[in-house]
């Protein structure tokens, strides 16, 4: 299986997670301000990095969850750069999803054209580095923020809401390679 096939199945599992807990919870995230989704980010890839330094799992929930969560929250946090935040939850699930399936092909032809230009190196990299550079983007997604958006050389919140999108995947597709 190359790495398209086995983006698009990942990719479909997060979508189903994220309709699911729409199905329980409505697009109520639509709420959020970009520093609370960039903090739900920063959660996430925290407590992996501390599974992957202590290997101890008090909860027992997996990193494949939290990684699966980066990819949700990352799509959310492009959906509120578009929109910006609301007051109310102001849109439907199946909008929502269509916003979601907009942003998951943006990051799947990202990933293409830039596994095409590096070799798929990340293949070659290890779990931990790529983790690390997850949490690197969400802490630079913090300083863009507290510079009220603006940057000077840098691509900005989107570029890295997708590389935190991909990067979450490679080592999503790492955890399905480990096991088989």
């Amino acid at each position: 299986m190359n790495t398209t096939e086995q983006f698009d199945l990942i990719a479909a599992r997060c979508r189903d997670i994220f309709q699911k807990k729409m199905k329980d919870y409505g697009p109520s995230w639509r709420t959020m301000r970009p520093i609370s989704i960039v903090n739900q980010l920063f959660i996430k890839a925290k407590r992996i990095r501390e599974l992957e330094t202590t290997g101890v799992n008090l909860v027992g929930e997996s990193t494949e969850g939290e990684f699966m969560a980066i990819v949700n929250y990352s799509v959310m946090g492009l959906i509120q750069e578009e929109l910006g935040y609301a007051d109310t939850v102001d849109m439907t699930a199946k909008e929502a999803t269509v916003y979601y399936d907009k942003y998951i092909t943006e990051a799947r032809e990202l990933m293409i054209r830039k596994n095409h230009d590096y070799g798929e190196a990340w293949r070659e990299m290890d779990k931990e580095a790529i983790t690390d550079l997850i949490y690197n983007k969400i802490l630079r997604n913090k300083t863009i923020l507290q510079n009220n958006g603006k940057t000077l050389v840098s691509e900005g919140v989107e570029g890295n809401y997708f590389d935190m999108i991909n990067y979450a995947v490679f080592n999503l597709i790492k955890e399905q390679e480990s096991k088989a």
